[in-house]
């Protein structure tokens, strides 16, 4: 989520060309768009176990349909620049895989203190670590798409084709496949289609999105399975018939997810504001807000609150400290004592470079 952990924004087309010895400038609007996401992570995991209304299961269904769609075609799109080389190998190892490691650690043993059952090992991602495994895979297969002549439909058809079968849990594959048309979307999009994102007309049509999808999971989509808008299983493993209502039903989630995901990048402003710097800083909150959720959970804050408080104040209570931790989880403190875990410095376990030693010596 974090640019120097998650995305390259080397890749970002607000980035100077030509530029050395400088960080590439950011972009202001995808900054705004990956920290208004982030919050919609943390709010959307906060509310989860107190979804007892219908307004609630409703806004919950709502940010479940396009918030993670959302954050992959981002990846995507700052992962254009990865080409395989040994430089791009390194930091995929070191800025991704190396914090998968330690926070399926982490997570694990926090399920072990409240006897939560754990993956049979740490190839089977642990709750929010299955974005980690997916964005390794993702990237790696970037120089692929790169060859492919129509990548987002030969995406599309692999993600179907992907509701024929039982996944299994290694690597979350279920996920990586089923979300692969958002990734490669990313990997397609260009700036001249997010500058037409924010023609006035589109922005109109973006509001409309955002208001017909919102009375929808009021009046609707809430009594429907959230396996639809998790992404984790096939329509196999969820005895579900593919005709007439599995795969059109996938279709309709895939479109109505790159719906909202236009309408976000649309209708998100495009300068700097005074949250775009929360922007650089979302794998921090992506991270450790689980943590937060799971000790919550454990010590009976859900309990808690239940006990003393109605369904509706309950809702909008955890609703509100996931956006004040997040501000929290950005902090300077925060960071700092965290930095091992989200930015671990894990270069020593990278071979040297042969060539990069020999002209270092003059050899």
């Amino acid at each position: 989520m974090a640019s120097t952990t998650t995305y390259d924004h080397s890749t970002s087309p607000s980035a100077p060309s030509g530029a050395t010895g400088r960080a590439p400038k950011r972009d202001a609007l995808l900054d705004n768009a990956k920290f208004l996401l982030i919050l919609l992570v943390f709010v959307g995991h906060a509310i989860e176990p107190v979804t007892d209304t219908r307004i609630a299961n409703a806004v919950y269904f709502w940010i479940y349909i396009f918030h993670m769609p959302a954050f992959v075609l981002i990846c995507g799109f700052l992962s254009k620049s990865f080409d395989g080389s040994a430089r791009r190998v390194d930091k995929l190892l070191t800025t991704v895989a190396a914090p998968y490691l330690i926070f399926w650690g982490l997570y694990a043993l926090q399920s072990v203190a409240v006897d939560r059952k754990l993956p049979d090992g740490p190839l089977e991602p642990l709750w929010i670590t299955w974005f980690l495994a997916a964005l390794f895979v993702w990237r790696l297969t970037v120089p692929l798409w790169k060859r492919i002549r129509w990548p987002l439909a030969v995406a599309i058809v692999v993600s179907l084709a992907a509701a024929f079968v039982e996944t299994g849990e290694v690597l979350g594959v279920s996920r990586i496949v089923s979300l692969l048309p958002f990734f490669v979307a990313g990997l397609v999009v260009r700036q001249e289609h997010l500058d037409f994102l924010h023609n006035k007309l589109v922005q109109v049509w973006s509001a409309a999105v955002v208001l017909v999808t919102a009375a929808a999971s009021y009046i609707y989509f809430e009594q429907l399975s959230r396996e639809w808008v998790y992404w984790r299983e096939s329509l196999v493993e969820r005895d579900m018939e593919l005709l007439p209502i599995g795969i059109p039903a996938r279709l309709v989630f895939l479109a109505m997810a790159f719906c909202l995901t236009a309408a976000l990048l649309s209708l998100t402003p495009r300068r700097s504001t005074w949250f775009t710097r929360y922007g650089a800083l979302t794998m921090y909150v992506f991270l450790l807000h689980g943590l937060i959720i799971r000790i919550a959970e454990q010590f009976g804050w859900y309990d808690l609150t239940g006990a003393y408080m109605g369904p509706h104040a309950e809702f909008v209570l955890n609703g509100a400290l996931a956006v004040a931790l997040t501000f929290v989880l950005c902090s300077a403190p925060v960071r700092a004592a965290t930095r091992w875990a989200v930015e671990p410095r894990v270069d020593w376990i990278l071979r040297r470079d042969p060539d990069r030693v020999e002209r270092r010596t003059g050899g």
